[in-house]
């Protein structure tokens, strides 16, 4: 029974694990979908920019001789200014490279106007979402063996034969004589079915995320169909979540451009982030 104890265990810790590596991928895959940057020069990655802003919550745009522009995150080696903004700070790549700069030669782009990153925070609702979907699952499985059986320890080979026939979903179990039914106790734990609501929860607590990275989403529960009105009242802060994190890649650009005589520019990626899809349509009935 040890060994057997030991399988469940191992495999319900890597479903655990699973379950939270897959809600915590598919939320940073969202999170570094959302932007489209335009113009960028060939020798900056796209990827790695977005990468380092949702980890650290800012990265470093400068020119190096060699490489042309680039874009890595950085230490702060001085003091700030009397706004808070760093004035001489060291700019690292994975491979050791390193590059003392100032705000006079490069560029600081942050992830939002609190210049923190999205992942501590992703991780966050990964985890909670991971506890509600194991929890459905371990619910689901009461419903199929809610039972708990007492009987002596020379009838257990017995009971955990009759239990396969059980679990077989065989129509007819057949006891021999030797069995003392009397000393057979059987609990029947009744659990409820509470997955319906936990999964009604689960989808609350994932569009809680999308709103914090400002993907918009329908997080009211109705029955009927919500009309168009009753949508845009819940974007608020869908649409302040955006705008912080757009602001503050637009004012870079910005920045960028007047300090290297570049055209840079960043939007939204309309494919995935649409706001504007309720506008002018006052009376129009939309799905939950």
């Amino acid at each position: 029974m040890g060994r057997k104890q030991d399988k469940q265990f191992n495999r319900s810790a890597f479903l655990n694990g699973l379950s939270a590596d897959f809600y915590q991928t598919r939320l940073q895959e969202i999170a570094l979908s959302m932007f489209e940057w335009k113009n960028l020069p060939p020798e900056i990655d796209p990827r790695y920019l977005e990468l380092t802003l949702f980890n650290k919550g800012a990265i470093c745009f400068f020119k190096d001789e060699a490489m042309g522009f680039v874009a890595l995150p950085f230490v702060f080696t001085s003091n700030l200014d009397i706004y808070g903004n760093p004035i001489d700070y060291s700019a690292y790549g994975v491979n050791g490279y390193t590059m003392p700069l100032n705000c006079e030669n490069s560029v600081i782009i942050y992830n939002n106007y609190l210049r923190t990153g999205c992942a501590e925070y992703v991780n966050m609702f990964a985890l909670k979402l991971y506890n509600i979907d194991r929890t459905i699952d371990v619910n689901i499985n009461a419903q199929k063996h809610p039972i708990v059986i007492q009987c002596k320890d020379t009838q257990r080979l017995t009971m955990l034969n009759l239990f396969k026939e059980y679990q077989g979903d065989v129509p007819l179990i057949c006891a021999t004589s030797d069995i003392d039914m009397n000393q057979i106790k059987v609990l029947d734990l009744k659990a409820p079915m509470v997955a319906p609501e936990l999964i009604q929860i689960k989808a609350q607590i994932f569009n809680e995320a999308l709103t914090y990275l400002g993907i918009p989403n329908v997080s009211v529960n109705k029955k009927e169909r919500l009309i168009t009105d009753e949508v845009n009242r819940t974007q608020g802060g869908t649409i302040a979540s955006k705008r912080s994190r757009l602001a503050m890649r637009q004012n870079a650009c910005k920045a960028i451009n007047e300090m290297f005589g570049l055209d840079i520019w960043c939007e939204f990626n309309t494919e995935c982030v649409n706001d504007d899809e309720t506008e002018g349509k006052e009376d129009e009935q939309i799905y939950n």
